[in-house]
């Protein structure tokens, strides 16, 4: 995909307008480096649209969000340059998703970074903020990748498995379908590559699921027997344990609130006064639900491997190959 035309760069350092015929593209000169704030990027295609043409409003937007993850220049290898940076969300366990609806959802944004080799996967805060998880997605490895509607569904080619990933962003939509029909090299070649690999954020080695240790640098993750006891036995203590305070807060006044009328009810049972049926054995369903929702989701939050120290710092050699 290559991109012809004039342009002309603002006091700013902003491309602007101005083609001589039609608004196709451009040719990147001066500011117009083959790097974004020191990150390698292919800007021919990062600034145009579906058309391959240039858009200032397309330059704008990318360069936004482009701000929010300068932690991905060190997992980039040796002739890597960025295409197209959006947003959507993590895949969602079906139980995960039901026990809490649009809530999970907030709590499962992403950001999507598409190379000329893989496609990142960033778990981020609401706020889009990085939270030292990155997980890779080898074209290599994967048999088919379509966009429908909103959800980009990636079916790998070890057996047969498929992740959908949903609410992609609507401006980079079509520019994503015309990526995936023209430009990234879909070939399902490598199945020691065919599943969504998370990378250790400190030395980006391959992870294995299930395992709590990087095996290269021995950066030390959550863990899922954790997680679940700090569910079970403190309010809110699953949410807490994996990071995510504010709904800790809610889940732990929830609980207390539920547990303090649960004790009320017995106390009127022992005392043989009249009681609610409702509170009989409402309260007890709503508090297991409760205490459900937590286990579940902070299990699920486990996998994408939390460190356990915040300051872990980096590796200062050179990242392992890893394929494709």
């Amino acid at each position: 995909m290559r991109l012809h035309g004039v342009v002309f760069i603002d006091d700013k350092g902003l491309v602007k307008g101005g083609y001589s015929m039609s608004e196709t593209v451009f040719e990147p000169i001066g500011i117009m480096a083959p790097k974004v704030f020191g990150i390698p990027v292919d800007q021919e295609i990062l600034f145009s649209n579906h058309k391959q043409a240039y858009k200032k409003r397309i330059e704008k937007r990318q360069r936004k969000l482009i701000v929010k993850i300068p932690f991905v220049k060190p997992f980039l290898r040796k002739g890597e340059k960025i295409m197209l940076i959006t947003t959507g969300y993590s895949p969602l366990a079906s139980l995960a998703q039901y026990l809490t609806g649009f809530v999970f959802v907030y709590l499962k944004r992403s950001v999507f970074v598409f190379t000329n080799y893989r496609i990142f996967h960033v778990p981020c805060t609401s706020s889009y903020k990085y939270k030292n998880s990155i997980a890779q997605i080898a074209y290599a490895g994967c048999r088919s990748i379509r966009l429908r509607g909103g959800t980009l569904t990636v079916k790998y080619v070890k057996y047969g498995k498929v992740e959908k990933f949903r609410a992609i962003a609507v401006p980079e939509r079509k520019k994503i379908r015309a990526l995936l029909k023209k430009i990234i090299p879909v070939t399902g070649t490598k199945r020691q590559l065919a599943h969504r690999v998370h990378l250790c954020p400190r030395c980006r080695y391959p992870l294995a699921d299930a395992v709590y240790t990087c095996s290269n640098c021995q950066l030390t993750f959550k863990r899922l027997i954790a997680a679940t006891i700090h569910a079970i036995v403190i309010p809110g203590g699953g949410y807490f344990y994996t990071r995510h305070y504010l709904i800790g807060f809610l889940n732990a006044v929830l609980e207390s609130f539920l547990m303090f009328f649960l004790i009320v009810v017995i106390e009127d049972t022992v005392n043989s006064s009249p009681i609610n049926p409702l509170h009989l054995f409402g309260l007890p369903l709503v508090f297991l639900f409760t205490k459900t929702a937590a286990v579940v989701h902070s299990t699920h939050f486990i996998a994408e491997f939390i460190p356990k120290d915040k300051k872990m710092g980096r590796l200062k050699e050179p990242p392992p190959k890893m394929g494709a």
